[in-house]
């Protein structure tokens, strides 16, 4: 798309990929076609590029929900991580990545579902990736209690080497169904508890 818009001389890729450039983080889509001011199609049809423009490069355009960034490549990490003086050793706890796995994967989810999955109490574990910024609350279950929903972060993405949740690699059928079952239990148990309440 070489198409200039608006009073701009500049291409939109230009144009675009310039506002990603100097934002200082995720920056939601709507805002940057005002910005623009171009459709929001246009927009994403220019992200379709962008990300075909940058394989093979040293960056990425990354995509989660209505919002998007430039980040480094991956495979770069050790790179910059030497470059930038950063110790890459700090690693999770098994715990807190079956954790992170069971959010990422059945987002948004529930405290007392992710327990259900462990079968353990898990409130100091999402307390860890919350403050590493790997999770966030997202809002409330509209259930008794109203507990909180967690979900992946931006920051997760750029950690583990995705564009979005949907390159996540795909859980065994198993070990999906086994989630969805304990999932299932604890909503239905949280259900009756509640109705018990009342």
């Amino acid at each position: 798309m070489t198409e200039a818009t608006g009073n701009s001389q500049l291409p939109l890729k230009t144009m675009v990929e310039s506002v990603l450039f100097v934002a200082e983080g995720p920056v939601q889509i709507a805002a940057i076609a005002r910005a623009l001011d171009v459709p929001l199609e246009k927009v994403e049809e220019t992200f379709d590029e962008l990300k075909q423009d940058y394989v093979g490069r040293g960056f990425r355009l990354q995509r989660f929900r209505d919002k998007v960034q430039l980040v480094s490549a991956p495979e770069a990490a050790p790179l910059i991580e030497k470059f930038l003086g950063v110790d890459g050793t700090t690693h999770l706890s098994a715990a807190a990545l079956e954790t992170l796995a069971i959010i990422a994967y059945r987002q948004p989810v529930t405290r007392p579902a992710i327990e259900a999955v462990r079968g353990v109490n898990s409130d100091g574990v999402i307390q860890t990736l919350v403050s590493r910024g790997l999770v966030q609350e997202v809002g409330r279950q509209e259930t008794a209690g109203r507990p909180i929903l967690y979900a992946t972060t931006f920051e997760f993405l750029q950690n583990f080497g995705l564009r979005g949740v949907d390159d996540l690699p795909p859980l065994e059928q198993a070990a999906e169904n086994v989630l969805a079952n304990a999932i299932a239990e604890a909503e239905a148990t949280a259900q009756h508890v509640a109705e018990r309440m009342k």
